[in-house]
């Protein structure tokens, strides 16, 4: 059955970024919320509120990524100065620092049980760290292109990866073997996600798609068109029944996952839509954009 989603509405707009907003996080109680930006610094904020509560500042370049790790007592961050950081999210102070990509790093991503902590970057490399000491655990090596986007599956035992070469690489996260590599979009590979069940990934495309895929079986289930821009940032809803897209058309779409049907068009950044993602209990979608806000909206079945 259809969601009937036309009470989403915009709650909030969040100001104090002073370049574009690329990448936004719940933390796993909803209580948090962090974006990173070009202007080299991570902020949380109160996810209710909207109060601007930490500046985290260290980075010396661009900010490309932040997640949080499932336990919420440590954010992740990736940026164009090569490294990903991590910080203690109650004091805001800088735990590690974790280096050794060798181009910016696009994608940083927790493991659902913590322990490892994957980053993604423009040398075309994986990496996997000991989210505990930092320690670089393996090195994945496949893609010919950038690397855009990583993702765990919900049981943590795969690994996906998003590229420049128009792939998506599946790897297995325990030993860094490739099991597969999905085919079909024509262009750059901007973002993957898993369903929360772990049947399905969503990809987003420069070909201005949305790409559903079977995980078991690797084969196209659905593709979604509608973006007149390029998408940059797919993720699902904590119950798996939609799927938000955001994309340098300025809008972010909800997809119905079931048929593909298009839910709502969300209109309301006045640049491209860099990053969406939904709040722990799906009553909150987040959207950071190249407009320099970070826009919160309600949504609710």
């Amino acid at each position: 059955m259809l969601w009937d989603v036309a009470t989403v509405r915009l709650v909030r707009t969040l100001e104090g970024h002073t370049w574009f907003v690329t990448s936004v996080a719940f933390s796993p109680d909803g209580r948090l919320l962090a974006s990173g930006s070009d202007d080299g610094t991570v902020r949380l904020w109160d996810a209710q509120t909207g109060a601007l509560l930490r500046t985290l500042e260290g980075h010396t370049g661009w900010v490309r990524s932040v997640a949080f790790a499932p336990d919420g007592r440590l954010l992740a961050s990736g940026s164009a100065d090569t490294t990903v950081r991590l910080w203690d999210v109650a004091s805001g102070q800088l735990v590690r620092t974790l280096e050794g990509h060798t181009d910016l790093v696009t994608s940083v991503a927790f493991a659902p049980d913590g322990r490892l902590l994957a980053s993604g970057s423009l040398d075309g490399t994986v990496r996997l760290w000991d989210a505990q000491t930092g320690a670089l655990l393996r090195t994945l090596e496949g893609h010919t292109g950038w690397v855009t986007s990583v993702a765990f599956a919900p049981d943590g035992r795969l690994l996906a990866s998003a590229s420049d070469d128009k792939t998506v690489r599946l790897w297995d996260a325990p030993t860094g073997a490739l099991l597969r590599t999905l085919e079909g979009h024509t262009d750059e590979v901007t973002s993957v996600a898993f369903a929360p069940d772990g049947r399905l990934l969503a990809s987003g495309s420069w070909d201005k798609t949305v790409r559903l895929w079977d995980v078991a079986s690797g084969q196209l289930v659905r593709t979604l068109k509608g973006h007149t821009g390029l998408v940059h940032s797919v993720a699902f809803s904590p119950d798996g029944r939609l799927l938000a897209s955001g994309s340098w058309d300025k809008t972010v779409r909800l997809w119905e996952v079931a048929t593909g049907t298009l839910v709502r068009t969300l209109e309301g950044h006045t640049s491209g839509v860099r990053s969406v993602a939904f709040a722990p209990d799906g009553r909150l979608l987040a959207s950071g954009s190249y407009d320099k806000t970070v826009r919160l909206w309600g949504v609710a079945p």
